[in-house]
């Protein structure tokens, strides 16, 4: 008896993203197990939820990298600098998240539920708001409302990346501020986003520095 080929999970994510891009979230599971040629309940032995396969099929990992950074570093190290580091993984999260999301509802297509007490983002700005009271309870911040300056540093993230969505940057630095050498392209965007990121920890800092 022939042995039914294996299937990789790149060729499950590859047919979903096929489905989930021409009917958004509510493309079935099921269409997507026909065009991966598998049976609907091998795709949840993978995959537990539908979102679970929606994010990943867009490349939307479930749970953001710089969510597990927090863990890593709290407590740990050069507070100021961990929070240059934290800010720049959040933008380089969502400069590519963003973009995928408002591709999906451009086109008029269904999302995952994205409001409410349980939405992804209210989740992850409460896991922010959870890290500064940590830190905060540690002496390592000044005690303030965790909660208005979770809000107040992811404000100020989101709008950093919808103006680099909506225009193009005019007055990006040219030379590295270390070497004097002339900046490519690429490099000239990645100096400006970390000046932007250290220009804003060095803002927030004298708000919360601790005592």
């Amino acid at each position: 008896m022939a042995r039914t080929p294996k299937i990789t999970n790149q060729q499950i994510l590859d047919a979903a993203r096929e489905v989930f891009l021409q009917k958004g979230f509510s493309g079935s599971t099921l269409e997507i197990a026909q065009r991966a040629g598998i049976s609907e309940a091998s795709i949840f032995k993978r995959f537990a939820t539908k979102e679970d396969l929606f994010f990943a099929a867009m490349g939307m990992p479930d749970t953001a990298p710089w969510i597990k950074e927090l863990e890593v570093l709290c407590g740990q190290g050069d507070l100021k600098q961990n929070l240059v580091a934290i800010f720049l993984q959040i933008l380089d999260f969502y400069s590519v998240v963003f973009p995928r999301m408002m591709m999906l509802r451009s086109r008029g297509m269904d999302l995952p539920e994205m409001r409410g007490k349980n939405a992804k983002p209210v989740q992850e700005l409460k896991i922010l708001m959870d890290f500064l009271e940590r830190e905060m309870n540690q002496g390592r911040l000044r005690s303030c409302d965790a909660q208005a300056l979770a809000h107040m540093i992811m404000g100020a993230l989101m709008n950093y990346i919808f103006l680099e969505q909506i225009s193009s940057p005019m007055t990006l630095p040219t030379h590295s501020p270390q070497t004097g050498t002339e900046l490519h392209q690429s490099e000239k965007s990645s100096t400006a986003t970390r000046l932007f990121v250290e220009n804003l920890v060095e803002i927030v800092w004298q708000g919360i520095a601790p005592h």
